[in-house]
């Protein structure tokens, strides 16, 4: 993984094509709205969503990590 961020205090893992989905929860998104994905992705394994130029993204929550896929 090229990416390594903190992100409202989740450690979150992607490669350079997840780079705009990080920066989308990093900067984007109040601290609650990004809360949410995060809550989904370590409930359920998934949280997808789409950025405000309707890229795709994956995070998902394994081995208690998370980790950003362009989708």
């Amino acid at each position: 993984m090229d990416q390594k961020r903190d992100i409202h205090g989740h450690v979150v893992y992607g490669d350079n094509e997840a780079k705009d989905g990080l920066n989308y929860l990093d900067y984007d998104l109040k601290g609650d709205a990004a809360e949410a994905f995060f809550r989904q992705a370590k409930q359920t394994g998934l949280a997808v969503f789409e950025d405000e130029h309707e890229r795709r993204f994956s995070l998902t929550y394994k081995g208690g990590a998370y980790y950003m896929e362009r989708t």
